[in-house]
């Protein structure tokens, strides 16, 4: 309602009090203004005759005035601090720059724009800036909004104009209220005048005030050209608990149910979007039934109760606050409205807009842009050409769109078409970006014109798919090969997972036995990287069998290969070596190379992990020589990254350093961050072996940020360790015990048995280092008894050697000598003769603390040698010898370190 009275035409006649006095002068002739008979040379006579000229004087008398309309401070106004400070900065009388002190403030219905209009008035007064607040409700979203003439009415009203004395409606009126304002300007007054609810520029433009009078606005559309624009949005989720608990407060001051279950709380604001309307609304029904506890309205809103319908109290509806703007848009935009709703997922592109409207491109932008400018629709931050729309209004339009496809048989056949070409449009790019992303050789489409943009693509769309994939068991089958590949290389494990599970599901639905064993395949795959590696053993199982009784060599080879890794990862080698070398043989069958150069680089750290280096080595050079023959850059540089593991097993570490600078440079010329993570892991141990320890940290935090960047947790944990080892070589046991500690939490989050003890057994020498020897012996039992239960033999002596370190820390070398002795045992048995040089030497300088006779000593040194020869490790074996010939006490050595080198696993999708 318009604040103030409405104009009306009939005249009241006979009241003194407050009427103008009209005196009326009529012109004589004898003032000169008859013409008649005059002569004028040269000049045209228009006409001729009397003219009469009326003058009206108006005098009024003292009317009061309404300057104070402002209503108090809202309950629970909060969250708006930068929002406030805006727009005092548009009013400070102060100010700096030019232009009118006007702000415009948009937004949605509900996000509070009105209140934070009031609270902005009110913080200016309490400033001095302003001598009396003009207010005027535009009506702009009712049936009949409020026009101009009449709010200058209602304004002029409250300036103490008598309603009598209005000029009619016109320019006029607009000059009285602008000289009104005038005057009070040269009085030394200032007036602030709030235009609120305003639904078009014609509205307000009269209104603007002259001078340095100010000027707030507040619409659901952005009107431009008026001032300052500040858009509105929702509140953050503490701001929008505090209005929850203070709207409950006022009602009741001792409410305490916020208190009493802040997560309930949450999730309450969560289901009103944190939209202020709503968690008003939300707080009136609480406050009727004082009973119910903020966890049961959050699962009514949130579960089959419209949530709509239970934003309503009867008073304020957050859906009639809704169809108010609606009725606001032309036909075209309601419809486009409605039709996103149809949209599965969060945002959506202009041209993914344009196919579910089935219309031209430019066309579509116009109507999604008018949209947005009504804030029924936003545009993403982040991403030009994409719109969004928040949850409510979400609902609110499928509610619409269901509605209109109730409405008979052509409107729902029209729906279902334009949703059958927004999910064809998905699955069409997606199979196109997808050929980006796969080995060399296939056919390309143009659609993309290179990987870069397809994963930009994927990138942008990535959520709008996988909401997809659930929409029907058809799309769910194509994205799930479509998206595969993409998944991986970002990194999006768990959608990978979900994708094939919903592919799985729907060869079920369908009977498709044409396409399970491929899907078997891919959730194998998908399993593997996720780490449930048991689960994957037994998908890949399935997929090798449905393969074999369909007589498809060539995914049976897949299938093969995929098993050999999932069984590294449950290190059963022995059964991973058979998998991998079916693989092998099949694919050579059937003239897959790119499969052999896959089967090949999975064999070869297979046979890493058997310490069968030598031919590890052979494997891995085959793998790398084959994809540089197919043009697999991304294939090659894995390969890269495995020779460097394997070249280190071999201590040959500068040939390690060239293939991890050779993985990383390829991995960033194809953009697989995850790689390039990898590749720099590894470098940092490469350059750690090579005693470059400020080289060997940064490539270590740069492996570690880039694992962080792509939520990889598991990299990340490996990175971490790495660090601590890097440290613990610079004697900095204290950032050492940091980056080991962090390492074992984050192996315990992501349930990595093996990592875990590996990093017990790291945190131990650290504690060492810093002669903590009991906490160290602690750390090594512990790593000694994860390493057992994995089944990592070599773990478990590494951590037995260690063991005997911290024991003899402590002075108790008879165990000390007990541990060392178990630990050379187990590492010559596993043929690791680099290790067991190491643990020869821990024994020997242990046997000298405990006084053993030199023939001991020295005979624990002569096996040191002759291991650290069998390792090739001549350097270390030297320095044995001259130990064993020599009789002096030897300075304990550092105990072993287990680095964790990342491989890369070849695996392919169906």
């Amino acid at each position: 309602m318009v604040v103030g009275g409405k104009n009306n035409s009939t005249k009241r006649k006979g009241k003194k009090s407050g009427k103008p006095q009209q005196r009326q002068a009529r012109a004589t002739e004898a003032a000169g203004s008859d013409f008649r008979g005059a002569g004028f040379a040269g000049s045209n006579v228009l006409g001729y005759g009397t003219m009469t000229a009326n003058t009206y004087v108006q005098q009024y008398a003292p009317v009061p005035t309404a300057l104070d309309a402002l209503p108090p401070p809202p309950v629970g106004f909060t969250g708006r601090e930068d929002d406030l400070a805006y727009i005092l900065g548009v009013l400070d009388p102060d100010r700096t720059g030019e232009g009118p002190a006007v702000a415009v403030l948009s937004g949605w219905g509900g996000v509070g724009k009105t209140t934070l209009a009031y609270a902005t008035g009110h913080a200016a007064q309490r400033r001095g800036w302003f001598t009396g607040v003009l207010l005027v409700d535009l009506h702009g979203y009712d049936p009949r909004p409020a026009q101009a003439e009449e709010a200058l009415e209602a304004l002029l009203r409250s300036l103490g104009v008598p309603h009598e004395h209005l000029p009619p409606p016109g320019a006029g009126r607009e000059a009285l209220y602008r000289s009104q304002l005038n005057v009070r300007q040269e009085k030394g007054e200032r007036l602030l005048v709030v235009a609120d609810n305003a639904s078009a520029i014609a509205q307000v433009q009269p209104l603007v005030p002259p001078g340095h009078h100010g000027m707030l606005v507040t619409s659901r559309h952005r009107l431009t050209g008026l001032g300052r624009m500040r858009t509105v949005n929702r509140l953050q989720p503490e701001d929008a608990v505090a209005l929850l608990d203070a709207a409950l407060k006022n009602n009741d001051p001792d409410d305490p149910r916020v208190g009493e279950d802040p997560e309930a709380a949450e999730r309450l604001a969560s289901a009103c979007g944190y939209l202020p309307l709503a968690l008003q609304i939300t707080a009136a029904l609480l406050a009727q039934d004082p009973g119910q506890p903020l966890s049961e309205r959050a699962d009514a809103l949130g579960g089959t109760e419209g949530i709509l319908d239970g934003l309503d109290d009867g008073e304020r509806s957050l859906r009639t606050m809704f169809d108010q703007s609606l009725e606001r848009l032309t036909p075209q935009e309601q419809d486009l409205f409605r039709l996103l709703a149809l949209n599965p997922g969060p945002n959506i592109s202009t041209p993914a807009a344009a196919v579910l409207a089935d219309q031209p491109q430019p066309a579509t932008e116009r109507l999604l842009g008018r949209l947005a400018a009504s804030h029924l629709i936003e545009r993403t931050p982040t991403v030009r050409g994409r719109w969004q729309m928040h949850d409510l209004l979400r609902a609110y339009a499928h509610e619409q769109a269901t509605a209109a496809m109730d409405r008979g048989r052509a409107p729902r056949r029209r729906y279902d078409q334009a949703h059958d070409r927004l999910i064809h449009h998905y699955i069409q790019h997606a199979q196109a970006a997808s050929t980006h992303l796969a080995p060399p050789g296939g056919p390309v489409p143009a659609r993309f014109t290179d990987r870069d943009q397809a994963l930009e693509w994927f990138d942008a769309e990535r959520e709008n798919l996988m909401a997809t994939a659930h929409t029907t068991p058809q799309a769910a089958l194509h994205l799930s090969s479509a998206l595969g590949s993409y998944l991986k290389w970002r990194r999006h494990l768990q959608d990978h997972v979900v994708v094939n599970a919903l592919a799985l599901d729907a060869c079920t639905r369908l009977n498709d036995t044409r396409n399970k064993a491929t899907v078997w395949n891919n959730l194998g795959g998908a399993l593997l990287e996720f780490r449930r590696f048991e689960d994957a053993v037994h998908a890949l199982e399935t997929a090798r069998d449905l393969y074999q009784q369909t007589g498809n060599t060539q995914r049976e080879a897949t299938a093969w290969n995929n098993l050999g890794g999932a069984l590294q990862e449950l290190r059963r080698f022995d059964d991973a070596l058979h998998a991998l070398e079916t693989a092998r043989d099949l694919y050579q069958q059937t003239g897959d190379t790119n499969g052999v150069a896959d089967a090949w680089n999975n064999l070869g750290t297979a046979l890493q992990e058997l310490r069968r280096f030598d031919v590890a080595l052979h494997a891995l050079e085959t793998a790398r020589d084959l994809y540089q023959q197919t043009g697999d850059t991304h294939g090659e540089a894995t390969a890269w990254n495995n020779l460097g593991n394997s070249y280190g097993d071999l201590g040959r570490f500068d040939d390690a350093l060239h293939a991890h600078q050779a993985a990383r440079d390829l991995h960033q010329q194809t953009g697989d961050t995850h790689g390039e993570a990898t590749a720099w892991n590894n470098l940092g141990g490469a350059l750690k072996k090579l005693r470059r320890f400020d080289d060997a940290l940064h490539a270590l935090e740069t492996a570690r940020g880039l694992h962080q960047q792509n939520g990889n947790a598991h990299g990340e944990a490996g990175a971490w360790n790495n660090l601590g080892n890097a440290y613990g070589a610079l004697r900095r046991f204290d950032d050492a015990l940091h980056a080991l500690e962090t390492a074992r939490d984050l192996h315990q989050q992501n349930g990595n048995a093996h990592g875990e003890a590996t990093a017990w057994n790291d945190l131990g020498n650290a504690l060492a280092g810093l002669r903590r020897f009991d906490d160290a012996l602690h750390a090594h039992q512990t790593a000694r008894d994860l390493h057992q239960q994995t089944g990592d033999t070599h773990g478990e002596a590494i951590a037995w050697n260690n063991i005997g370190t911290a024991y003899r820390g402590l002075g108790r070398v008879d165990e000390a000598v007990v541990a060392g002795k178990q630990a050379v045992a187990m590492l010559a048995a596993e043929r690791d003769w680099f290790y067991t040089g190491e643990a020869w030497g821990e024994l020997a300088t242990t046997l000298t603390a405990a006084g053993a006779d030199t023939a001991q000593v020295r005979e624990a040194w002569e096996q040191s040698a002759q291991a650290y020869t069998q390792a090739g490790a001549d350097e270390e074996a030297a320095a044995s010898r001259e130990h064993a010939n020599s009789t002096e006490t030897v300075e304990a050595q550092l105990p072993a370190v287990a680095d964790l080198p990342e491989r890369d696993v070849a695996s392919e999708s169906g």
